[in-house]
């Protein structure tokens, strides 16, 4: 059972939403989310990265930062302005990228039901980032930026996203980078229905966004804590997009290493070889098993294999081959969530990318990644199991400020 309720969304207008809606506040950094908001006094980016408003030495978690995003998020809803819906609802939220395209259900999802794991968690997160958002979200007393949910698809579910996508929607436009977004609000005998067809759904799980999840939890106990004379109930739920299975596109996360531990590049190539295959090759791999390695102005392909009897999922991923017979033994590259000698590029930026951080001397190294399956995920979390860091992108993203969550 994944239980859904409708909420009375914090919205901007229709002809002011390009200009609020922003990229999530973790895909850029704040140098990038500065210049992404430069001359839109009403991006988004104002509140979830509301450093880019004050000295750009500026500690991201400190106190000015989690004040100037309230006095930002007061600003916006009187200036865009932003209303709240006179109605509770839901909505289908389509994304369309190049010929790609996706529908997924916005809507408050259970807090305890993540809590008791009928919403699977396949990623370990960093507490300083749940410090964050927590903070972000006990100090707005609002959600911003929604979970990314995904679950095994449901006939029951398309049928009523197509009756509902018939009609007209209530945003519609096509975003900075090219990615079209929709909404359709969902009222009436057709919230009825989506309610009890997600309420058959045996579990959800996390796609994207764990630290905001675990946020959203650590929020809901704050505030029982912290006021419990206060009505808190809207802390129970947390704002998500849940799409299916079927429709979900994970991109590669590729790395980066910006040494060679000492090794000459020669040296390195001979060592590798008498470790895995390694053949001449082309900047993408064509399937798992296979890694893509810019080294030298050339790339190579190397055929990685899991060890025989290999019990658990996780150790069977092309991102754990890489770690466990290459960057670990190789390159001396350690713990990946902390060595600072790796780095992590997003398949969105193209194999192109890895190639210039080598070829400017950013990078001595770069490795191209087959994307990991939606199924994989799905099977890691059932297991109960861990993903390795930084195994997946998916896209398109999801923007902020298009609906957000009161508490």
């Amino acid at each position: 059972m994944s239980t859904i309720r409708p909420f009375a969304a914090l919205r901007p207008l229709p002809t002011n939403v390009e200009r609020v809606s922003a990229v999530p506040y973790d895909v850029v950094n704040a140098e990038e989310a500065r210049t992404m908001a430069a001359g839109n006094p009403l991006s988004f980016l104002h509140v979830s990265r509301a450093e880019i408003d004050l000295p750009p030495a500026t500690d991201p978690y400190s106190d000015a930062v989690y004040t100037k995003a309230l006095e930002n998020f007061t600003t916006l809803r009187h200036a865009a302005p932003l209303i709240v819906e006179s109605e509770p609802a839901v909505y289908f939220y389509r994304l369309t990228m190049g010929g790609h395209t996706q529908t997924g259900l916005a809507a408050c999802y259970s807090v305890e039901e993540y809590d008791r794991d009928l919403i699977k968690k396949h990623e370990k997160t960093r507490r300083d980032k749940e410090d964050d958002r927590t903070r972000h979200i006990s100090t707005l007393r609002a959600q911003t930026g929604p979970v990314f949910l995904t679950y095994r698809a449901s006939a029951a579910i398309d049928a009523i996203a197509a009756l509902v996508k018939a009609g007209p929607p209530l945003f519609d436009f096509v975003a900075a980078d090219r990615v079209r977004h929709a909404l359709w609000k969902v009222i009436g005998a057709d919230l009825a229905a989506v309610v009890a067809a997600f309420g058959a759904l045996p579990c959800l799980y996390i796609a994207d966004g764990h630290h905001r999840a675990a946020s959203a939890g650590r929020t809901r106990r704050h505030l029982a804590e912290t006021s419990p004379a206060t009505d808190n109930a809207e802390a129970d739920w947390m704002l998500a997009v849940a799409f299916p299975d079927n429709q979900t596109q994970i991109l590669p996360y590729n790395r980066v290493v910006k040494d060679l531990a000492g090794k000459a590049p020669d040296a390195f190539l001979a060592e590798l070889k008498a470790a895995v295959t390694v053949t001449e090759g082309t900047p993408t791999p064509t399937r798992k098993g296979e890694i893509g390695m810019y080294l030298g102005g050339r790339w190579f392909t190397l055929r990685l294999q899991a060890a025989a009897g290999a019990k658990d999922v996780g150790s069977t991923l092309d991102v754990s081959l890489l770690q466990d017979q290459v960057l670990a033994p190789l390159l001396t590259v350690g713990d990946p969530r902390t060595d600072k000698r790796i780095d992590f590029v997003g398949g969105i930026r193209g194999t192109a990318e890895l190639e210039k951080l080598v070829n400017t001397g950013k990078a001595a190294v770069a490795f191209s990644m087959f994307p990991v399956g939606v199924d994989d995920l799905m099977r890691i979390a059932d297991a109960g199991e861990i993903m390795p860091p930084k195994s997946t992108w998916f896209e398109p993203k999801l923007r902020d400020g298009l609906l957000s969550h009161l508490i």
